[in-house]
């Protein structure tokens, strides 16, 4: 049998399990693009806020240091401004409203990645399962025509391991997706951590050579 004479568009109408697989595929692409675009608007040099954060400092300038933050829509950005709205807590509990504001933006890098996750995990299940159902389908019309011999069943089971492709098609990239996208969150969730130490450490030194000033 030749496969090149299988009608590819005959048996993706005829299987309701490359039904769905054409719609995971379509979740994948979507939530793919929309994670693409997020991550590539929360990128920032945190080293260089960071230092422009420092600055507003110096100069007693908090307002100013939290304007900065509102306008860049890096995660790190959004963990300094809690940061910097209560500047003025004692250093245990500002830790602790740090840590909870890397908490809540490692929730939003982590969006939608669960989807993918999934879907590389059971699109091959679901081509296995529209090959077997294909395979019983091709017994089936075998048993059913009593004749055709190897010819009938070669056949079915031809358009049944379609689906199985297929499965494998959708659960390549998305696995490869969801490792990559999983990287760059916890790239971005060390940056988080090492900014918000950087900055508890800024503060405290800020608030003894206040001290140190009002007893001279």
């Amino acid at each position: 049998m030749d496969l090149g004479n299988l009608d590819y568009i005959q048996i993706f109408r005829s299987s309701f399990t490359l039904m769905i697989l054409l719609l995971c595929s379509i979740l994948a692409v979507t939530f793919t693009v929309e994670r693409f675009l997020f991550y590539r608007r929360a990128k920032g040099d945190s080293t260089r806020f960071l230092s422009r954060i420092k600055m507003s400092l110096e100069n007693d300038d908090y307002q100013g240091a939290i304007t900065l933050c509102e306008r860049d829509r890096s995660p790190v950005a959004a963990v300094l401004r809690v940061g910097l709205i209560n500047h003025q807590l004692p250093y245990n509990q500002l830790q602790e409203l740090l840590s909870a504001a890397r908490e809540e933006e490692r929730v939003k890098l982590e969006r939608y990645l669960g989807v993918l996750g999934t879907l590389g995990n059971a699109a091959p299940f679901i081509g296995l399962f529209g090959t077997v159902v294909g395979i019983i389908k091709a017994f089936h019309d075998l048993a059913a025509s009593g004749s055709g011999g190897p010819t009938v069943v070669a056949a079915g089971i031809a358009e049944a391991l379609v689906a199985t492709a297929g499965g494998l098609a959708v659960a390549i990239p998305c696995v490869m997706i969801f490792n990559f996208f999983m990287r760059k969150v916890k790239t971005m969730s060390v940056e988080m951590e090492a900014v918000a130490t950087r900055y508890l450490v800024m503060l405290e030194v800020k608030k003894e050579e206040g001290g140190s000033s009002r007893k001279r």
